[in-house]
């Protein structure tokens, strides 16, 4: 068995997702989001950091994967971001884990099918796999979605020999 932590990293919103993969399949762990509060942008990096360190201490996890940086349309939004994803990215090196990157496209195609689905779709999906119910906001969903594509992709010989 081995258990993954996925990030969907935001400078306001992080969400991360925990999934257990074993020769049962998929189990659902935990999800959440980080929502930063500073009034600052260094306090709000800060929060992102002791954010992901709390949850890396409370779930030991075995990897981890970051859905990867879009090309933003305002320059100053994809820096806080790159500066976002390196908060939480260090968090998780501070536990020695490894990292995986997966374009937002590679986790929808994984996930729903279609590197253009939704945040619905993918919801749908990641509710479905991980037999859910109920709300699920759209950062843990997209957390959760990383988590499972990590599986599938680090994984893909194991599943498909199991059909």
């Amino acid at each position: 068995m081995s258990t993954v932590l996925g990030v969907d990293p935001g400078s306001r919103v992080t969400g991360y997702g925990v999934v257990d993969r074993s020769d049962a399949g998929l189990q659902y762990v935990a999800s959440g989001c980080i929502r930063t509060e500073g009034k600052d942008f260094p306090s709000r990096l800060k929060e992102i950091y002791d954010g992901l360190e709390l949850v890396v201490e409370e779930y030991p996890v075995d990897e981890c994967a970051f859905e990867d940086v879009f090309v933003a349309h305002n320059p100053q939004s994809a820096l806080k971001l790159g500066h976002a994803r390196g908060a939480a990215m260090t968090a998780v090196l501070e536990h020695d884990l490894k990292i995986s990157e997966y374009a937002a496209r590679v986790v929808k195609q994984t996930v729903a099918g279609s590197g253009r689905a939704t945040k619905d779709q993918v919801c749908y999906m990641v509710k479905s796999l991980l037999h859910l119910d109920g709300e699920l906001s759209s950062d843990a969903s997209d957390a959760l979605a990383v988590a499972i594509c990590h599986i599938f992709h680090t994984n893909a010989h194991d599943w498909k020999t199991r059909r």
